[in-house]
């Protein structure tokens, strides 16, 4: 949702991820265009001497209608049950379908692929985002996005190359 920014355990986070790739090669920064998202890129960007690029491929999942509501009132929902259950075959109400979640972000990744042939690329993204990244990866059902555990300020890598797409590490807290 927009307007919601990092807490101050956040922030702390975000300055754990720019300590943590402070001494490597990176080629580029993405942050999904959200605000936390932009200030947890904001010190890794720093660190690395790059430009925060955003992009929509990377953006938070649109849960539509559920925007903006509080767990407890979405869990009295059936169409909230049903999509915690099956992800790859429910829609939340005016929003996107993990599968959607999954094509940009599958798309996203051949682009930073080939835009940075030689280079690694950080993208701060979310959650979902990260899961169905993951998942197309491991060539796993996005009904089981709940045996994937991507915390916040964790780090997931994913390797790519003219011979595909590899899972390098997953959920890493530095």
């Amino acid at each position: 949702m927009p307007g919601i920014l990092l807490n101050a355990a956040g922030e702390a986070e975000a300055q754990r991820l720019a300590e943590r790739f402070a001494h490597q090669r990176i080629a580029a920064v993405y942050s999904s265009p959200l605000e936390r998202a932009v200030q947890t890129a904001s010190p890794i960007a720093a660190a690395l001497g790059v430009e925060i690029e955003t992009s929509g491929d990377i953006n938070e999942l649109d849960l539509g209608d559920w925007t903006g509501a509080a767990f407890g009132e979405l869990s009295e929902k059936q169409d909230w049950q049903w999509w915690n259950v099956a992800r790859g075959q429910h829609r939340p109400p005016g929003g996107e379908t993990m599968i959607e979640v999954q094509v940009r972000i599958s798309r996203w990744l051949e682009a930073a692929r080939r835009r940075y042939p030689q280079g690694s690329v950080i993208a701060v993204s979310h959650g979902d985002v990260i899961k169905a990244a993951l998942a197309f990866v491991l060539g796993l059902s996005l009904d089981h996005h709940d045996r994937l555990d991507v915390d916040p300020g964790s780090i997931s890598t994913i390797q790519t190359g003219d011979w595909g797409l590899k899972v390098l590490r997953v959920n890493e807290v530095p």
